[in-house]
């Protein structure tokens, strides 16, 4: 049976009907490429006489190329469905050919793979200097320096001779002198090509850069009688080949190519680095950070998939912060392999997909029998009822009571929460003693004898609130239930579960990692961790090893956005400017190295005297984007809390533009979606619109109150970090609209 093998799609918005069609076209293709109705026909003047057009219905064709090899099934490699002319146009200039540097396979089309003279824009070139008269020293301008600066060893043999790069790109990007200009040669650049150029320009070593894309492996070794076609058939499954060509396995993958126009975009394709960290075995837990839009999740989903497939009967989590993006991962590992078998209860064979508190809460349910054994070497001695959740105005009514030794600061909600969480419940502390002698790393304020015992005061009558009324904290359930799974595993009894794979890491707690530590026995394989520091918006910093979970010699960055453009990238990045931050290692994290794949407008700000004037602006920033076309479902209005989400959707519909307001469940399909900055997080919008960056509200006023010092600079970290995440959402333009004062977190930068 002949192999389909997606290539880089050249089909544009198709209808449903058509998409079926090609769907069927390539269904009775796979069974049998004799089919008389396919009508697979070579083109008369093409430069490649393995390309092929076949027959969709009577106005579209596909557009194929056939390499059979030695073996009886043909390959075909499926570009997509055009017009018949367009499509017999498409096919005699196009030319599937074997890199000879690196033996990648390459989609060459005529015409493109020469880069004209005025490739490199005229902002490149240096101004010239006049010979006479000499200008003063000082106001000569000095000639741009190259993107590729020559200094990092590279020059037109190294590109060409060493990576494989074309010869006409090579010199054009040697002559670039702008991010902007490489971005544009590599938007038209064979892709991994055009990557390559992006990381050298990013400072990223010639080395590095082979290793990154495996260039530095060739395909698998041919034998002497091996014709072009076997040579062609090797270097299509090159890694950084397949992040362009895809073989296809079955009629259902097929068939989401297809139809799902998102599909091919990362879940068929990964980057050779990404499907490098999917499918490979580890000797214990493996770290995977990355900025925002590095593709983190989508490695996860795959490793996910890949572990299902190793073992159909593996116990796999696959978990984060949120429901919300529990949900979204689930949908998108059904849109990735539908077959793949998904668990309906923790422990059981296959992926279960839940927020972490769902599985904290599994576990506890499933051992509530003997959960006295487990409550009380966590909270002392208590009630058993632990199925509601303790309200956390109780801390603030315990402080009331009893804290009155307590300077204000310390009296606080934060940080009594932070302190409970951070330092008490990870060292199992229930009495007094313990606590005058417990270790707080990283608390940021010291507390002498006095101060703790009137801490444990205030821990002793939230505790006692709490027994009263049968309820617990979430910190404090992931605590019982590792307990649980610990006394259950030194009992003899099997761990939970054979893989964790953890994303969002940053936000979890300590409960959270000594609970997932405790499900799944230490070894290969055991836990795969996605975090960014940087994206931390929930809770504090906490160090892994602290709890177990040793990822040292195991851990790797992501640093290419695919997401995002250069311009919008820079931009978000810019809002962190000036802020520390320290990984899951105990490490600093930056931003170096962090670069976009992509380019486009730079970034909006609309300054707006008032509210008023600020809803219009933003009215007809939306408006616009609609009149374009933009699909509404893909705009994003961005807001700081849920009572400004109905404020700004209120004053949208006011100024005739109809929103969804997602917090509040309303079922409005087919327009513009109005959500917090917390409820983007794991999304992404074609348009993004953030509104209210103002003085005052971010940061949020009302969270900064009496906090100490390091709660309040780490409150701060949190919001500077909400406002990346927001600016991120956007993958092809962002607006920021405020009014009054702007945020101290905008960056002061010039947007033109």
């Amino acid at each position: 049976m002949p192999q389909i093998i997606m290539g880089p799609s050249q089909t544009g918005a198709l209808d449903s009907s058509v998409k079926k069609q090609a769907y069927a076209f390539l269904e009775k293709l796979s069974d049998n490429d004799a089919l008389p109705g396919l009508h697979i026909e070579p083109i008369n003047g093409a430069i490649d006489d393995r390309v092929r057009t076949g027959r969709v219905n009577d106005f579209y064709r596909a557009v194929l190329f056939k390499v059979q090899g030695h073996g009886a099934a043909a390959h075909y490699v499926y570009l997509g469905v055009l017009a018949h002319d367009e499509a017999i146009a498409f096919a005699k200039k196009a030319r599937l050919t074997v890199n000879p540097v690196n033996g990648i396979a390459e989609l060459i089309i005529a015409g493109e793979d020469q880069l004209a003279e005025d490739a490199v824009p005229p902002l490149d070139v240096a101004p010239p200097v006049a010979a006479t008269p000499e200008p003063p020293r000082e106001l000569v301008t000095p000639a741009p320096l190259p993107a590729l600066l020559p200094g990092f060893g590279i020059d037109e043999d190294v590109l060409v001779k060493q990576l494989g790069i074309d010869e006409a790109l090579a010199h054009a990007a040697l002559a670039a002198t702008s991010e902007d200009t490489i971005l544009a040669l590599a938007d038209k650049a064979v892709q991994w090509q055009g990557l390559a150029l992006i990381d050298l320009a990013s400072g990223t070593s010639v080395d590095d850069v082979k290793t990154t894309l495996s260039i530095d492996q060739r395909p698998a070794a041919l034998v002497a009688d091996d014709g072009e076609d076997e040579r062609l058939l090797a270097a299509l499954q090159h890694p950084a080949a397949q992040m362009q060509f895809a073989f296809i396995e079955d009629d259902d993958e097929l068939r989401r190519a297809i139809e799902d126009t998102d599909f091919a975009a990362w879940r068929v394709f990964l980057h050779p680095e990404q499907r490098k960290y999917a499918t490979a075995t580890y000797n214990g837990p493996f770290r995977l950070s990355g900025g925002a839009g590095t593709g983190k999740t989508v490695v996860l989903l795959h490793r996910a998939r890949h572990l299902a497939r190793q073992n159909p009967n593996a116990r796999i989590l696959l978990t984060t912060f949120t429901k919300n993006l529990a949900d979204a991962m689930k949908a998108d590992l059904r849109r990735l392999d539908p077959t793949l078998p998904l668990a309906r209860r923790l422990g059981e064979p296959g992926v279960f997909v839940s927020g972490i508190d769902a599985a904290v809460s599994a576990v506890l349910r499933s051992d509530e029998a003997d959960l006295a054994l487990d409550i009380e070497p966590v909270l002392g001695s208590r009630s058993w009822e632990i199925f509601t959740r303790t309200p956390d105005s109780v801390w603030r009514d315990a402080a009331a009571a009893v804290g009155s030794e307590l300077p204000a600061d310390l009296r606080s909600k934060a940080f009594l929460i932070s302190e409970y969480a951070m330092v008490v419940l990870p060292a199992r502390v229930t009495t007094r003693d313990a606590y005058l002698t417990a270790r707080r790393p990283g608390r940021g304020v010291a507390l002498d004898r006095k101060k703790r015992l009137a801490v444990w005061s205030v821990i002793e009558a939230y505790r006692s609130r709490a027994s009263i009324e049968g309820s617990i904290a979430f910190a404090e359930a992931g605590a019982i239930a590792a307990t649980s799974l610990e006394r259950r595993a030194s009992g003899g009894e099997p761990r939970v579960l054979d893989h964790v794979l953890v994303d969002e890491g940053q936000d979890l707690n300590p409960s959270h990692w000594q609970f997932l530590r405790a499900l799944v026995e230490l070894g290969p394989n055991d836990m795969f961790l996605a975090e960014d520091s940087q994206q931390r918006i929930y809770g504090q910093r906490v160090v892994l090893g602290r709890y177990g979970i040793r990822v040292v010699g195991r851990s790797q960055r992501l640093k290419l956005n695919y997401r995002t453009t250069a311009q919008t990238l820079q931009y978000a990045v810019g809002v962190l400017e000036g802020e520390d931050f320290i990984d899951l290692e105990d490490a600093p994290e930056t931003s170096g190295h962090y670069r976009s794949a992509r380019s486009g407008p730079p970034p909006r700000v609309a300054e707006c005297s008032n509210l008023s004037e600020e809803l219009k602006a933003a009215a007809d920033t939306v408006g616009e984007w609609l009149k374009s076309g933009v699909v509404p479902e893909t705009i994003g209005i961005l807001v700081r809390d849920a009572q400004q989400a109905g404020q700004v959707s209120r004053g949208l519909e006011e100024r005739g533009i109809t929103v969804r307001v997602v917090e509040q469940g309303a079922q409005r399909e087919g327009h513009p979606l109005v959500m917090t900055m917390y409820r983007a997080k794991g999304m992404e919008f074609s348009r993004a619109l953030i509104f209210g960056v103002n003085e005052g509200l971010v940061p949020a006023e009302y969270l900064l109150k009496d906090l100490t010092e390091a709660d309040r600079a780490d409150a701060l970290t949190r919001e500077r970090s909400l406002l990346y995440v927001a600016a991120t959402r956007a993958r092809d333009e962002l607006v920021i609209t405020t009014s009054g004062r702007k945020s101290e977190f905008l960056p002061a930068v010039q947007l033109s």
